[in-house]
């Protein structure tokens, strides 16, 4: 009898292990410096998805390489349809390799789904689990192992560019990839609370493993900035101290070593975290050091998301009022910021760990090198700047008018799911109305675009003929913040500072001197205000009165040949 218990029980433990090997991961049975390539993640998927009725995985939109976008759901309850599931409960959405040579995010969010679905951790009650398993496709085909000069594995990882050599983390305004676009898509569907978003970093060296980066709060908004700043940042940095996981706010120190401090990195909305903040949630980047070991990094950002979680669990009701909260705040005839900067008065100490710093003589280059010494590590406070300060506000509009010719704006509102009517017949409207008074250019090209940049205008009331179908789009929405960082054009990342606008730069039509050198001489005689600006210019303008092509452009630009749509700003304000 005490022979048949003991093989019975062997059994067991053998038929157990068989099942537990079963869900070993490609990194758990490699030598903890690999990591899965992009089909094996996949594959790996598939087989959780088949065997546990707790996860599900739905294809959805294409992306760049021509592959599409997988999106995995963890849902104890195993219900999977987000009309109901954002009723009660949060979501939280984790995307991997949008940078797809750093993929810790890809070997740590396929341990975490398995241990969900075989209990090896507590599930969460209240929250459902999203993840994207590789989101730069394209970039994780590219395998090799050189790419990533100056970091500390795995053996071979995916390249930087997507498929058509985006950097897909700077996209998610101008959307100009698949991938970009079957993001969205996902994002609106699940309606995400908290945002996570896992990279390794680049820069100094620190002994930290993890740094990280949450959306900054003050551009977040006071109602839910405050809440992640005071209670759910501190609540994970102490969650993760428990698990022996010292961790720093981004290093954000390129120009000098840290020990001089730092500020807070700035996502605007071409960022990841800034994109998905113009809609109320939560984010944060999981950036783990590129020169610490890779099964290092890989466990530490599978506790980062668990703390996540775990605290998103306990608040989600909380988290799902604040975000409506949040969205309360931004009305019609109040004014938003568009333009920020650190507020350097306002700097707090931060206890920093890191090697001291010095320079040598470079053994390659005729100059001196920077050189961190890591037999001499410290811990001193070190000033940090988390705070922002507005430079810049607009009044927000009742309403933007869009002509219904600007067809490639109007298809990015409609699938970031901005309501909208249109006019039905031809009218004229008082708006206020922009014309582009400067701005500046990059001169080489930065993500398949000639960014433009300190981007100012002028405004002035008018009553403008709009056609039949042109687009009226209220800001009371969800996406108010999304609207105002898009179309007010002096925002960092509006679509007009993104070439979206750029025929109106241009003039279609002029004039030959000969033949209009009459014509301004009518008109200054016709116009005797108009010649009295004309020769005080010509007295208090060197330049001018010396160049006169320039005078003669002067008048043509304010005759009634001049045509109207040059630097004019085709979106309108509705104020009342």
């Amino acid at each position: 009898m005490r022979l048949f218990t003991f093989l019975f029980l062997l059994l067991s433990i053998s038929t157990f292990a068989q099942k537990t090997n079963k869900y070993d991961t490609f990194f758990e049975k490699g030598n903890g410096n690999q990591s899965a390539s992009y089909p094996e993640t996949i594959a790996y998927y598939k087989l959780l998805a088949d065997d546990f009725p707790t996860i599900e995985m739905q294809k959805m939109g294409l992306t760049d390489s021509g592959e599409p976008l997988h999106m995995v759901i963890f849902n104890p309850e195993k219900q999977f349809d987000f009309g109901n599931i954002q009723k009660n409960k949060a979501v939280i959405l984790l995307n991997n390799a949008i940078h797809a040579g750093e993929p810790d995010g890809i070997d740590a969010s396929m341990q975490l789904f398995r241990d969900l679905a075989l209990g090896k951790i507590k599930a969460p009650k209240n929250t459902v689990i999203v993840c994207i398993p590789v989101y730069n496709i394209g970039g994780a085909l590219n395998r090799n192992s050189t790419s990533r000069a100056n970091q500390d594995g795995p053996e071979i990882y995916g390249f930087r560019g997507n498929a058509r050599n985006y950097d897909l983390n700077r996209d998610f305004i101008k959307s100009d990839t698949r991938n970009t676009k079957s993001f969205v898509e996902i994002f609106h569907k699940i309606n995400a609370d908290v945002f996570i978003d896992n990279h390794v970093s680049n820069g100094s060296d620190y002994q930290y493993k993890l740094t990280y980066i949450m959306t900054q709060h003050n551009k977040l908004g006071t109602v839910l900035g405050d809440f992640l700043n005071t209670e759910m940042m501190p609540a994970l940095i102490q969650d993760l101290q428990k698990k022996n996981i010292e961790n720093t706010p981004y290093v954000n120190a390129f120009q000098d070593t840290p020990d001089k401090g730092f500020g807070q990195f700035f996502e605007s909305p071409r960022f990841a975290t800034g994109y998905t903040s113009l809609f109320n949630t939560i984010g944060f980047v999981v950036e783990t050091h590129m020169l610490k070991k890779y099964a290092d990094r890989v466990k530490v950002t599978y506790e980062y998301m668990r703390s996540a979680i775990d605290f998103t669990d306990t608040n989600y009701k909380k988290i799902k009022q604040l975000r409506l909260k949040n969205e309360e705040q931004y009305q019609p005839k109040k004014s938003y910021t568009i333009k920020w900067e650190i507020d350097s008065t306002k700097t707090v100490p931060f206890s920093f760990l890191g090697y001291e710093a010095s320079y040598k003589k470079s053994d390659v280059t005729s100059g001196n090198r920077l050189f961190y010494d890591r037999t001499k590590p410290f811990k001193k406070d070190i000033p940090y700047s988390k705070e922002f300060k507005s430079t810049k506000e607009i009044i927000i509009p009742k309403a933007y008018i869009i002509p219904k010719g600007f067809w490639p704006v109007i298809e990015l509102l409609k699938s970031n799911t901005i309501t909208y009517s249109q006019l039905k017949n031809d009218t004229i409207i008082e708006v206020e109305s922009y014309r582009i008074a400067d701005f500046k250019t990059t001169n080489s090209a930065y993500e398949g675009h000639y960014l433009h940049r300190n981007t100012s205008v002028t405004s002035k009331m008018e009553k403008v003929a709009f056609a039949k179908g042109d687009y009226i789009i209220p800001t009371q929405q969800k996406g108010i913040k999304y609207l105002l960082e898009t179309l007010e054009p002096e925002a960092i990342d509006s679509f007009f500072n993104w070439n979206f606008f750029d025929t109106m730069l241009q003039q279609k039509e002029g004039y030959s001197d000969y033949v209009f050198e009459d014509s301004a001489t009518h008109i200054l005689k016709e116009n005797p205000k108009l010649k009295a600006e004309f020769d005080l210019k010509k007295q208090s303008d060197v330049n001018f009165i010396n160049n006169p092509e320039a005078q003669l452009d002067w008048i043509y630009k304010q005759s009634v040949y001049y045509e109207k749509a040059h630097l004019q700003y085709p979106v309108y304000r509705i104020l009342k």
